[in-house]
């Protein structure tokens, strides 16, 4: 009866899980209740780029980014009082030293400005003369690092990608020509058969990956590009090449907003307008090239013949900390470009202010167009995510070699250790310690594994959910079912060569067993380490926590404590570890029907005996695989509600103070100036 019991529950809570995964929440952004028809239409037409983007023009005001301390003082300003203008077709580039607020500009730009309670976030911003409250646009967010299933070949990648976010309403011939036409325009058809590779694997190069980065998220053609120090990490030649990618892509239509450290003279050549951003104020705000030299000029700072303007204006605007008396006139210097520009757009302001009104229908359309956007069916995230990860797990050349050669080590070294055990007395500890062994190992070997790799995955996972691709539900039942012939491989490795080594009981049920209880361990530990990688921010942070959770269950695995010793505020951890359960079981299964050599009226002479006398009788190995089943559902399920959770979040942009309301024309203005001059 409790047998059945304990099944039912794990049934239960199977089928809770599944049923919360199939129904998972809905699209982010639901239709507009009319003209929904007309509307889906529309995006039809434009999706993918069929028929253009529409123009998105980016105006913002005032924009203030403080740092506050733990007594909700101002510490510092990231950003302050920062306003400009994006248009499309044009190339626009934020420049500034190290620290100066351009990547934090860009992240308020995009929305993607990590939440924090310690910043207050204020400002204006416009798309298309709306409030950016009052509707959405498509974007692409371009981010430093390149995060891709590394097993993927290119093209493999961006037809996933296609399909979870292209129309289920194209023909597949649609979507392969339109991803071809992705590898022709990002240059990548020489390695679109390559793996994208990463640290442990070769692939394709930097500038690549982020060329494939810029092509993943132009698949849903969207009208804003946003590349966060797309150069970084690349040389010259790459990093020209992705420059002239996105200037490419600029004259193509899109609004293309970028932050750039220090480029060199052929890259910031490429450039349509410029934001020169020091310790978070506008020193400059127009377009490239001779402009900003000219105006610089005009204020007594020209620039030499010959010399690259990128490295002139970050010098300009950089503080010389070689000296404090080249701190002191750098910092005066800096003060005065920006109490000028200010200034100079003080002047203008009176030509200036009224903005340009935007097409209505336009700004209208881009809004119904950016929100009609839905989420494929359950079951085709499901297969599109399975044959993802299974190409990955079963790709993964170097991690499967490792574990491989780590089970054939680990099970040669036990083995070698309790080579051939007896039925002496002795031997009793000596089979105990095998199998606690053997379960620690395990245990371990999947734990870590997960751990290693998932903190990153998550990442990616991360990424591709807030672009509404797809559900968690339909990633972890993927995920899941995906990884149990490879997971199941290294256990079973590991018991065939360990079980005759040592020579325990000898036959092929018994060994059957055994294989089935290590291996729904394994499960059970990988499903341990999705939590940990999930409640980690870090890989490092998870590979310390995952061991220490492990080394608990460790020592209330049945071995080193006896059940009925434990203290009674403890007595619940041995009903969570997996470890015990897998010990009792691995016990249960060899132990029974053993005889013993018995020299002495006192000794153990049965293996029912043994267990007895170790607390480890009175239940069937039944029962420890319904128990290793409930943990391993226990901890699917912590990783379910950690994603959903923990998935990011983003700063509000709150309107400025009150008393600041009534002067929105400024705004606009200081743009507006600064663009013409």
């Amino acid at each position: 009866m409790e047998v059945r019991g304990l099944g039912q529950l794990l049934a239960a809570l199977a089928a809770a899980f599944f049923v919360r995964a199939i129904a998972g929440p809905g699209p982010a952004l639901l239709p507009p209740a009319e003209d929904t028809e007309t509307d889906e239409a529309d995006a039809e037409a434009g999706e993918g780029g069929g028929g253009g983007v529409p123009p998105v023009t980016i105006r913002w005001a005032r924009i203030t980014c403080a740092l506050k301390n733990k007594r909700g003082e101002v510490a510092r300003f990231l950003l302050s009082n920062v306003s400009g203008e994006a248009k499309p077709g044009r190339l626009l580039a934020l420049m500034g030293p190290s620290g100066s607020g351009k990547t934090t500009l860009l992240n308020v730009l995009a929305g993607q400005l990590a939440a924090s309670s310690s910043l207050h976030l204020s400002g204006f911003l416009y798309i298309n003369g709306r409030p950016i409250s009052k509707g959405g646009y498509k974007i692409a967010f371009v981010r430093q690092e390149d995060l891709f299933f590394s097993q993927l070949t290119v093209r493999e990648t961006l037809s996933l990608a296609a399909e979870l976010q292209l129309p289920d309403l194209w023909a597949p011939e649609r979507k392969e020509s339109y991803v071809n036409d992705l590898l022709l325009r990002m240059g990548l058809v020489n390695c679109a058969d390559s793996i994208v590779g990463d640290a442990k694997v070769r692939g394709i190069s930097g500038g690549e990956k982020k060329r494939l980065s810029l092509a993943c998220e132009l698949i849903a053609s969207p009208s804003v590009i946003f590349a966060d120090e797309p150069t970084t990490g690349l040389d010259a030649f790459q990093a020209e090449k992705v420059m002239e990618t996105l200037r490419q892509l600029a004259q193509d239509g899109h609004t293309v907003i970028c932050s750039i450290h220090q480029p060199r003279g052929s890259v910031y050549g490429k450039f349509d307008d410029i934001v020169l951003l020091s310790d978070g104020e506008t020193v400059y705000m127009g377009p490239a090239k001779e402009e900003p030299l000219t105006y610089f000029s005009s204020l007594g700072y020209q620039c030499p013949d010959h010399m690259n303007p990128a490295e002139f204006l970050a010098d300009l605007i950089s503080i010389d900390y070689g000296s404090t008396e080249s701190v002191q006139s750098s910092q005066k210097r800096i003060e005065n470009l920006i109490e000028a520009f200010s200034n100079k757009s003080v002047v203008t302001e009176g030509n200036n202010l009224i903005a340009i009104p935007e097409d209505p229908e336009l700004s209208a359309k881009l809004v119904r167009k950016t929100t009609v956007k839905k989420r494929h069916g359950w079951w085709r995230q499901f297969r599109l995510l399975f044959k993802r990860a299974w190409m990955q797990a079963f790709r993964d050349g170097p991690t499967n070699k490792v574990r491989s050669r780590m089970s054939v080590a680990s099970a040669v070294i036990f083995g070698s250790v309790f080579w051939r055990m007896g039925k002496s007395q002795t031997s009793i500890q000596d089979r105990m310690g095998l199998l606690q062994v053997a379960a620690i190992n395990t245990a371990m070997a999947a734990l870590t594994k997960t751990v290693g790799v998932f903190p990153k995955e998550r990442s990616i996972v991360d990424r591709e959910r807030a672009k509404g691709s797809y559900a968690l539900g339909p990633y972890l039942s993927s995920k899941l079912l995906a990884e149990i012939p490879i997971g199941a491989a290294f256990p079973l490795i590991f018991g065939s060569i360990l079980y005759p080594m040592a020579k325990l009981h000898p036959t092929f049920s018994r060994f059957a067993k055994f294989c089935g209880i290590v291996t729904v361990e394994s499960f059970a530990a990988s499903a341990m380490g999705l939590t940990v990688g999930a409640m980690a921010p870090t890989t490092e942070a998870a590979m310390a926590l995952g061991p220490s959770l492990m080394t608990v269950f460790i020592v209330f695995g049945g071995y080193y404590v006896n059940p009925d010793n434990t203290p009674v505020i403890f007595r619940w951890i041995p009903r969570i570890s997996l470890i015990r359960w897998a010990f009792q079981g691995l016990c249960i299964n060899e132990f029974k029907g053993l005889q013993f050599e018995q020299q002495h009226s006192y000794d153990i002479q049965t293996g029912e005996q043994a267990l007895e006398r170790f607390s480890l009788g009175g239940i069937r190995i039944a029962d420890t695989l319904v128990a290793q089943g409930r943990i391993l559902m226990f901890w699917y399920w912590s990783t379910y509600l950690l994603l959903k959770k923990n998935r990011p979040k983003y700063q509000q942009l709150l309107p400025p103070l009150e008393q600041d309301k009534n002067k929105p024309q400024y705004i606009w203005s200081q743009s507006e100036a600064a663009f013409s001059a």
